[in-house]
């Protein structure tokens, strides 16, 4: 029922098959830095009214790629859908971050926690949808959630946080608290993603976007466990293809041979580790995606190129790299160094590529 994939070098690199040269998409590509998302979102008349109208939606997934020859497009959403979905009510304020109206932080909240009815998530999928056919088999379309801890932050603390203090009290003080919410993200993660790949999407990334904020032992408890209970329960073929996962964890480079273990395709780096380093550390068990500073974007064009071609000798020659930023696109970014970066990545991998 789909079109033809007319490039599928982002979904080779994932299973580190060969390709013709590094494929680069960007976290947060479509959003704020572009002058026509904001006029879009100015027509939704606010984030969620964006996120929620399939033709809205389907129109910024595709604004970048009109720029920018990249390799892969990404599903405009957000992460925190699924936990709305609980009842929890997601609201975004101009000017600030996302917040729940509902905080969960005791037994009795808890307890009314279930996996949600995936029917009330069908604008996501009607979405993907629309957006994969939209695309015309330009490039492959990546699904995505938060992952099981990142939404209990969010769900607990009711909004982001600089120190984690309520999420924390409850890991501490109330750890069997934590495992259930843990266990019914995970669940709800899992069925919420399989719906977005039966929808049309062709990979799909799990965003564990504040697992770095936890002690060693805790990360591993309520954070990469949980993470790999929604990698066993994914499907992994669709229509005869592999769908590959992708894993990201920011901060998560001191554990990077943990996280290559639990089962996904890819690990996502940001930018404090070195890509060199980290392809001799998990050797081919996964691919790896990144890990460029989004802050280097600000530089001048040719500085930009600089730092896209250091990263690209890093990993050095031969397959697994998908080409990213270490974190999402700050909205500040000049569109033209987008330009510049993606340029340089194609160009500068076809060379090493054919060495």
């Amino acid at each position: 029922m789909w079109p033809t994939l007319q490039n599928d070098t982002f979904l080779r690199a994932c299973l580190r098959q060969p390709t013709d040269y590094t494929p680069i998409w960007l976290m947060r590509q479509a959003g704020r830095y572009l002058p026509e998302y904001k006029a879009t979102r100015a027509r939704a008349g606010s984030f969620m009214g964006l996120a929620t109208n399939v033709d809205f939606a389907t129109e910024v997934t595709l604004q970048p790629l009109e720029r920018f020859p990249l390799d892969a497009a990404i599903l405009f959403s957000d992460i925190l859908t699924v936990p709305d979905a609980m009842g929890l009510g997601l609201s975004f304020a101009e000017g600030e971050g996302p917040r729940f109206a509902t905080k969960v932080r005791d037994e009795a909240a808890v307890d009314k926690l279930a996996v949600p009815d995936m029917a009330k998530l069908r604008y996501v999928f009607d979405a993907v949808s629309s957006i994969r056919k939209a695309l015309d088999g330009r490039v492959p379309l990546i699904g995505f959630s938060g992952s099981p801890w990142t939404l209990a932050c969010y769900m607990v603390e009711g909004a982001g946080s600089d120190d984690y203090r309520a999420v924390k009290t409850l890991m501490y003080a109330r750890p069997d608290l934590m495992h259930r919410i843990l266990a019914i993200n995970a669940d709800a993660v899992a069925a919420y993603l399989n719906a977005q790949i039966d929808a049309g999407a062709q990979a799909v990334m799990v965003f564990d976007s504040w697992g770095g904020v936890l002690a060693d032992a805790a990360f591993r408890t309520f954070s990469l466990a949980y993470t790999q209970r929604v990698l066993a329960r994914l499907q992994r073929e669709k229509d005869g293809q592999r769908v590959p996962a992708i894993v990201f964890t920011k901060g998560g480079g001191q554990w990077l041979e943990a996280i290559a273990d639990i089962g996904a395709d890819v690990v996502g780096l940001d930018w404090t580790t070195d890509l060199g380093a980290a392809r001799r550390r998990v050797g081919d068990r996964v691919a790896l995606q990144g890990n460029l500073d989004p802050m280097a974007l600000f530089g001048p064009p040719q500085a930009v190129q600089a730092e896209a071609i250091a990263a690209l000798d890093s990993f050095g020659r031969g397959d697994g790299h998908i080409f990213n930023l270490g974190h999402g696109i700050s909205q500040f970014t000049p569109p033209e160094h987008v330009a510049a970066l993606v340029e340089a990545v194609h160009s500068h991998s076809r060379r090493l590529h054919q060495m």
